[in-house]
């Protein structure tokens, strides 16, 4: 969700993504000051699918879908060691990252009108944007930053359903992923 700008979220987005608590004490700084996702509500993540469908087409069909494909899927555990780079973007790396290409493969073959990022990219490379748009020398400082506080890791359970309302992104349902342990 963090390759768009603020500017282009439109009101009824929404977006399939896996929060990252453990990440937020680490990033949350940096990704307020330069990932126009954080401001706009959406926590420390890596994201599964965006965008998905439009809030409109959202219904109690889809979320049965989403309960099932994701439910077919185990929970499973990431480790972020180190940070990787597209151009004029920061991100952390998920380890192993076959589970999150998983997901977002059964869901883009299970809605084949909602291609991860609009279609924009051959190969969807999972994860978690913590600065863009900036350039090298700003990227270096902040992954130095971050190098002290690494590695950690997050146990992943369930995916959670963002929407856009205009304004701020919320949280609009949670899905388990199988073996789901806790509250």
């Amino acid at each position: 969700m963090s390759d768009h700008s603020a500017s282009t979220f439109q009101a009824g987005q929404t977006g399939l993504v896996i929060r990252i608590p453990e990440a937020e004490p680490a990033v949350r700084a940096w990704r307020k000051r330069f990932d126009p996702s954080a401001p706009a509500g959406v926590p420390a993540h890596v994201t599964v699918l965006f965008p998905f469908l439009d809030e409109s087409r959202v219904d109690g069909l889809v979320h049965s879908a989403l309960v099932q494909v994701l439910g077919s899927h185990p929970a499973f555990e990431l480790r972020f060691d180190r940070c990787g780079r597209f151009p004029d973007v920061l991100y952390l790396v998920p380890d192993p990252d076959t589970p999150l290409r998983q997901l977002t493969e059964a869901i883009a073959a299970r809605w084949p009108e909602a291609p991860p990022y609009g279609g924009r990219f051959a190969d969807v490379v999972p994860h978690l944007t913590i600065a863009q748009g900036r350039e090298e020398a700003v990227l270096e400082r902040i992954e130095a930053d971050l190098a002290p506080g690494l590695p950690f890791t997050s146990r992943v359970s369930s995916v959670e359903l963002m929407v856009h309302d205009g304004t701020t992104w919320r949280e609009r349902a949670s899905y388990p992923l199988a073996g789901r342990s806790g509250p």
